[in-house]
């Protein structure tokens, strides 16, 4: 059981970036996934997630509308579309799955977490 996350990297502020979660060893489509992230210095925040259904999404307030949370079945992937980025968001990315979550914005419930990708905004 696995998740990898990639698709991180070094992007200007003002620009784009497509966080990926692949999930190996298991079926995502009966898992919430949650986004998480960390700053040097600074405690894991959560960013997004969305319910095992996919029916509702959450987003801290820092993002909405500028991030998107979405999933693909058929992939068996869960993304993180990152729009208009600020220096601020700078930091390592984790995702996260729980099954049949609820998509919590805490990190106990879920059961597994990917290795972390980092994403840099300059400014």
């Amino acid at each position: 059981v696995q998740l990898q996350a990639s698709g991180g990297g070094l992007v200007q502020a003002g620009g784009s970036l497509r966080l990926s979660c692949a999930a190996s060893g298991f079926t995502v489509r009966t898992y919430a996934v949650g986004w998480f992230r960390q700053a040097p210095g600074k405690e894991r925040e959560f960013v997004a997630a969305h319910t095992w259904s996919g029916s509702r999404t959450a987003y801290t307030d820092s993002v909405k509308g500028r991030f998107s949370i979405s999933r693909d079945n058929a992939k068996n992937t869960v993304y993180l579309q990152m729009n208009s980025l600020k220096p601020e968001d700078t930091a390592v990315y984790y995702c996260a799955a729980e099954l049949y979550g609820g998509g919590s914005a805490l990190p106990g419930p879920y059961n597994y977490w990917g290795q972390g990708t980092l994403v840099t905004v300059s400014s």
